[in-house]
């Protein structure tokens, strides 16, 4: 009886080690703002008061979180089929350069269509540029992480040269002056194109919000994604198939599941996930297809799945927890006049998933020891 609570216990402690995670995270940050001088205390409490304690920097955090959760949520579902997409980024480039592309040359079409149209461009662009590796993966055999990052490249470089054959026309003041577009951008999407920001609906309802902030109705389209993810996995038979080929493929196509149908699926929908980045940044943020408002947010989405143990909910939580970070420690080199450098988050970031990964393996060797005397 007393090995039997002591393996329950091993299991619970197994579904909070993101938590153990984080804490020993804000720790080794502690230790690393004494070495620079500071007050961890000071630090601390700055970031997370200016990140959630009002509206706007809820809106910050949010805003920051949602392309994290479309990226995170596609690294996650590839990874219950036993998958590594790590193609995100470029899943990602395309996506939003399509719903650009759509949003800026079906100028004449009504938001009720227009608005829809883009969406399901951005999704098809991820989907369409995660179904070669998944095709290679479950035809030859081709190892989707080479594929997904020689795609990433191929991705960026694509989008680039798009950019140059649909970018802006310069305004007469840049023609005045003499000066280029330095950096890559198309022409503006259509108002139709544009998502409403998160302030136009709470003030119109009289909830006072701040007109500057940038989150957009994106976020509820990343939360209804979530659930989706949720639903596919756990609710249908499409879900069940997907997991039994994530943890024994053999096993299950001896039970009757195409492994290489599952396999092609799964990276579809999972570059579908990573596409709809540019319903926040394309169409809900600059309003065009610019290069560098996407760098990094496909692979922070690995580092968001792992925290977030590839659920769901987990992934959404997480993203929120990097979202506050990054928003919070903007904040704090502001108010410590960059004596605290914002690269400081990117170390807690890293360490967040170090610990994660670490007590994981160590929460699972234990449950394997304890299985074994039960």
């Amino acid at each position: 009886m007393k090995s039997i609570k002591k393996f329950d216990y091993y299991i619970l402690l197994e579904k909070i080690t993101p938590l153990i995670a984080v804490i020993c995270a804000l720790l080794v940050g502690a230790i690393v703002i004494i070495m620079i001088g500071e007050n961890p205390v000071f630090v601390y409490k700055t970031l997370f008061s200016y990140a959630i304690g009002n509206r706007d920097g809820w809106g910050n955090v949010l805003f920051r979180a949602t392309p994290l959760i479309f990226t995170g949520l596609a690294v996650a579902f590839a990874f219950r089929c036993g998958l590594f997409n790590i193609g995100g980024e470029g899943q990602m480039y395309i996506g939003a350069f399509l719903a650009a592309w759509v949003g800026f040359t079906f100028t004449t079409l009504p938001a009720f269509i227009l608005i829809p149209l883009c969406i399901l461009a951005a999704a098809a662009g991820g989907a369409l540029w995660a179904a070669v590796p998944g095709i290679l993966k479950a035809k030859i055999g081709v190892h989707e992480v080479i594929i997904t990052i020689m795609m990433n490249w191929i991705a960026a470089s694509l989008s680039f040269y798009l950019a140059l054959v649909y970018k802006a026309p310069a305004t007469e003041a840049m023609i005045a002056a003499g000066v280029k577009q330095m950096i890559p951008h198309t022409k503006e999407i259509a108002q139709a194109a544009r998502l409403p920001r998160l302030y136009t609906i709470l003030n119109s309802i009289n909830i006072d919000f701040p007109a500057h902030n940038q989150v957009n109705v994106s976020f509820f389209i990343a939360i209804g994604v979530a659930i989706l993810a949720y639903y596919i996995l756990w609710k249908t038979n499409l879900g069940y198939e997907i997991r039994a080929v994530g943890y024994n493929s053999l096993a299950a196509e001896y039970g009757g599941i195409s492994v290489a149908k599952n396999i092609v699926l799964t990276m579809v929908i999972s570059g579908a996930f990573a596409g709809l980045v540019g319903t926040n940044e394309v169409m809900g943020y600059k309003y065009r297809w610019r290069q560098e408002i996407f760098t990094g947010l496909g692979f922070n989405g690995i580092a968001v799945a792992l925290l977030g143990k590839n659920h769901p909910l987990g992934v959404v939580l997480a993203a929120i927890l990097f979202g506050i970070l990054n928003y919070g420690g903007a904040i704090v080199n502001i108010y410590t006049k960059g004596r605290i450098p914002r690269e400081l988050i990117m170390v807690l970031q890293a360490v967040i998933v170090i610990f994660v990964v670490i007590s994981d393996e160590v929460v699972k060797r234990l449950i394997r020891q304890r299985r074994k005397l039960v």
